[in-house]
């Protein structure tokens, strides 16, 4: 079922669906992207990697089929996608679906900083993993390496924790490539182009521990545990993304370490955590609409608001 747009109000948009892990964002998305005649494009930063498949919860093929899915399966897994990366795929395929006639896509995952990326134009610096200067740096060690970022971009310093090890080696790798503080290279360029932001959140934690267990246990059952095998014998168990969410735990119960009833159980506790992280983060900015993921006629309700925000003329409330 698709909806009557009329010749004023058909011009480009972006439609966010975010919020934690498991309240059910993939479903929602292609209830609305089958009324909508539209695509999705997906804001997870590990289904962006081949074969990483039932534990990043990817979209089934047959579903890939009957909607169009972008941004899925780019990337090899020995391979690391950047942010500047990931963010000029996705503007590039936003402008395409924006051209005649105009689609608006919707943009679903639970990375809120491939989502910030786009909806607020993040300027990024376009340099790519050094490896090798990675490595040096990492040989002297996080407390170092944090002192030199203090010295060196002391204004990206006291937005990074002492222990952020991830973000304190791309800084220094940033300044060290370019010779400028990142911090001197990052700003926003907020697309002119309306959006709307929709959350889905469990009100009830208790409902989000079961869909939680529920989506742990179902990859269990989908082959989980022969994918993680898979993966170790073809990659090395050492493959970083083999080291996230449910990859980690799984491993660790094949080498033995923990039975397999420990590495749902880990898994679970794993993803709670995750949730309310993620929760945490989407939750600082207003601009998102939040729905009860558990509602009764929830796609009705978000429907309801899409219409309302297709058929809105162009206005400065919309550009965020």
């Amino acid at each position: 079922m698709g909806i009557f747009i009329s010749s004023d109000t058909l011009v480009p948009r972006l439609i966010v669906i975010c919020g934690a892990t498991a309240t059910g964002k993939s479903s929602l998305a292609i209830a609305l992207a089958k009324r909508l005649n539209s695509a999705i494009l997906s804001a997870d930063s590990r289904q962006v990697y081949r074969e990483f498949n039932i534990g990043t919860a990817k979209p089934a093929i047959a579903e890939q089929e009957n909607i169009p899915h972008c941004l899925i399966d780019i990337c090899e897994p020995t391979e690391t996608l950047t942010l500047a990366e990931y963010q000029m795929q996705a503007q590039t395929i936003i402008e395409t679906m924006h051209r005649e006639p105009p689609i608006s896509p919707l943009l679903v995952g639970g990375t809120g900083l491939y989502i910030r990326s786009i909806t607020k134009g993040l300027k990024i610096p376009r340099v790519s993993p050094q490896s090798e200067l990675r490595s040096q740096l990492q040989t002297l060690g996080q407390h170092q390496c944090y002192a030199m970022l203090q010295q060196v971009d002391p204004d990206a310093a006291t937005k990074i924790h002492a222990h952020d090890q991830v973000r304190t080696l791309r800084s220094l790798e940033v300044f060290y490539v370019t010779g400028q503080p990142m911090s001197a290279q990052q700003g926003e360029q907020p697309p002119t182009y309306p959006i709307l932001q929709i959350g889905l959140e469990c009100g009830d934690p208790v409902q989000l521990h079961d869909r939680i267990t529920q989506r742990t246990n179902q990859m269990v059952a989908d082959g989980f545990v022969a994918e993680v095998e898979f993966l170790c014998q073809k990659y090395g168990a050492d493959l970083p993304l083999l080291n996230t969410l449910g990859y980690a735990e799984f491993r660790q119960f094949l080498t033995g370490e923990i039975s397999q009833t420990e590495a749902i159980a880990a898994t679970i506790l794993h993803t709670r955590q995750f949730a309310k992280r993620q929760r945490t983060w989407f939750r600082a900015y207003p601009e998102i609409e939040w729905f009860d993921a558990d509602a009764s006629d929830l796609v009705d309700q978000v429907w309801r608001r899409i219409e309302e925000f297709l058929e809105q003329n162009v206005s400065s409330e919309y550009r965020m």
